[in-house]
């Protein structure tokens, strides 16, 4: 549907629509709890379905999915036949997304936070095709990297790229390509890298060449010498610097400490047609994250997800970042560091609508969204904060893991600036590299 600003969107009229499907949805969700008030589903009366197929990527953060099925949580709550697929690349998530699991694709995912709004609103999608999808929980925060190629080693670049900016210069100067490489456009991974050199005075649309590369490829593509830097999750940065190609300048949590990344993903019709499934998966979800966040179980988690049929890498890839050891591949070694993944304690579950709002903020800044997009509507329609809150009283989360509020207030940034989800567009005046309008 195009608004009357000529962008495709939501009208008033499939809004008001959709605040009563979800009026619906809470109220068969309420019935339900309180006819199984210990949060599983008994066999007799159980979920729509036992069936479900959730896309991840290879990345750290999909661990909460892989555990869950590892760990049975699904058939817990009845969702008996799991599938939890890999998927090549996002792309392959969003057009399998589109897809649906009924016609051979995937009802859900391990997903990019913002994708579910580009693919409700149709800006990514083939033939900007509108497929409503829902964000029923946040999956972890922090814990992605900004890794260099060893060809810039020795400059003294980290959280402060200020000094790629001359040798990106030079370099270019001398007829060569700067590539910087982030896995979607619009995505966590393409926001933290432009972030990051934007605020070195580096314009990632002008000074370089913003790549697409599927997060597996990043390392192969590094090692021929495709690409100067990247962004990406783990563990694709510590296996770089394992094998000595490259080194991390910075961890994201140092450009923006508990920020939000991954989420749990889910058409917006199979969630509506299965409410009672939904809830399933989103509990069985919120435990496995549980699970992840404990020290005691992070051997455990390095070996499973380095399985063949999951990563098919070795867990010496994946164990010290999730520990919290972390060895940059430029002489610094950090113990016990605070940018290990966070995959639970004190809310990093709750799919806040503030950080919904920077995501789509910051799209906006890149021109990748329109400014006069009604960001409040569409967060209205994506985010289900409602079931997210429902799945952690069933399973009995403690309070402290349950926000009070749905906004963090304001976020700083390393280099000092402030969003506040009161003045988005004051946030936006403020970055000195912006296409906005």
């Amino acid at each position: 549907m195009e608004n009357r600003n000529g962008h495709k969107g939501l009208g008033r009229r499939q809004i008001l629509k959709n605040a009563g499907a979800v009026t619906a949805t809470a109220a068969l969700v309420s019935a339900v709890r309180a006819s199984f008030p210990g949060g599983a589903f008994a066999q007799a009366a159980g979920p729509e379905t036992n069936k479900v197929t959730l896309g991840f990527i290879a990345l750290t953060d999909a661990s909460p999915l892989i555990i869950a099925k590892e760990k049975k949580l699904f058939d817990k709550y009845g969702i008996t036949e799991a599938n939890v697929a890999k998927q090549a690349s996002w792309g392959t998530t969003r057009d399998n997304l589109v897809l649906g699991g009924g016609s051979g694709g995937i009802d859900g995912a391990h997903i990019l936070t913002p994708k579910p709004y580009q693919i409700s609103l149709g800006t990514t999608t083939p033939e900007n095709r509108p497929v409503p999808m829902y964000i029923l929980a946040r999956l972890n925060y922090d814990c992605q990297g900004l890794s260099v190629s060893n060809e810039f080693k020795g400059l003294g670049a980290t959280i402060d790229a200020k000094p790629l900016k001359e040798a990106f210069a030079k370099k270019k100067a001398a007829g060569k390509e700067v590539k910087c490489a982030m896995t979607f456009p619009g995505g966590t991974h393409d926001l933290w890298i432009r972030y990051w050199l934007a605020a070195a005075g580096i314009d990632p649309d002008k000074d370089v060449s913003t790549i697409v590369v599927p997060p597996a490829q990043m390392v192969a593509n590094m090692k021929v010498g495709n690409m100067d830097a990247f962004c990406v999750g783990e563990p694709w940065n510590e296996q770089l610097v394992n094998q000595d190609i490259g080194f991390t300048a910075a961890m994201t949590g140092e450009l923006w400490m508990n920020h939000p990344e991954k989420s749990l993903g889910m058409r917006a019709d199979w969630v509506d047609k299965n409410p009672k499934a939904a809830m399933a998966v989103l509990m069985a979800v919120l435990e496995a994250q549980q699970w992840c966040d404990k020290m005691e179980n992070k051997q455990e988690l390095a070996n499973i997800i380095g399985k063949r049929q999951w990563f098919n890498v070795p867990p010496a890839d994946i164990i010290n970042r999730i520990k919290g050891e972390f060895n940059y591949g430029d002489g610094r070694k950090v113990s016990n560091s605070n940018q290990l993944m966070k995959f639970w304690k004190g809310g990093v579950s709750y799919p806040y609508q503030s950080h919904e709002l920077w995501f789509l903020t910051e799209n906006q800044r890149w021109g990748k969204l329109p400014m006069d997009l009604d960001t409040k509507a569409i967060i209205a329609k994506v985010n289900r904060e409602d079931l997210w809150r429902t799945a952690a009283k069933n399973i009995g989360a403690a309070e402290s893991d349950v926000p009070k509020t749905t906004s963090r207030g304001k976020e700083t940034f390393f280099d000092g600036k402030v969003f506040d989800p009161e003045d988005p567009k004051g946030y936006l005046a403020s970055l000195q590299i912006k296409k906005v309008a």
